[in-house]
């Protein structure tokens, strides 16, 4: 009778590890965070910056188009900079709580009007609020090929 019991338990480990594969070595990759889409993320304080990138048709005008939510209950005003063709180009937004949208569509925007970096390449961006420590994140420069980016490059300047 112990022999019986001895010899189940041996076979229920057995057929638990033998179905449990690898899974008991390696880490489960749904558990590790990344970006599902084109853009980069981070985090800054209680900002979350979420799926950042910049349409530009021909690398000399751009637009940055991002999701941030403020997560904390007060305004803040988030400082956006790039390397442009004529040297560090910094913008500012306010932020109340809650999620904003920026791009060109949406009531924030921050247009690039000197980008210089070619569609396909990745353009150093620093997010920096308050006395929190910025991140710059290397942003994606993608073209407005796309049916979903195609409303989002930056209008046209009349010719002088």
């Amino acid at each position: 009778m112990k022999a019986r019991i001895a010899a189940s338990v041996v076979l229920a480990v057995g057929v638990t590890l033998g179905t449990a594969g690898c899974d008991l070595l390696t880490p489960q990759a749904t558990l590790k965070a990344y970006d599902a889409s084109d853009g980069v993320s981070a985090n800054i304080g209680d900002l979350a910056i979420r799926n950042a990138l910049v349409i530009s048709d021909k690398g000399e005008k751009g637009t940055l188009v991002v999701t941030i939510v403020n997560t904390g209950s007060t305004t803040h005003t988030l400082e956006v900079q790039y390397e442009s063709g004529v040297g560090r180009t910094s913008a500012k937004v306010e932020l109340t709580p809650g999620r904003t949208e920026i791009g060109p569509q949406s009531a924030k925007s921050i247009p690039m009007p000197h980008l210089a970096s070619l569609p396909g390449s990745l353009v150093p961006v620093y997010f920096q609020y308050g006395s929190q420590q910025g991140k710059e994140l290397l942003v994606p420069v993608l073209t407005n090929a796309l049916p979903e980016y195609s409303t989002l490059t930056p209008a046209p300047t009349a010719p002088n």
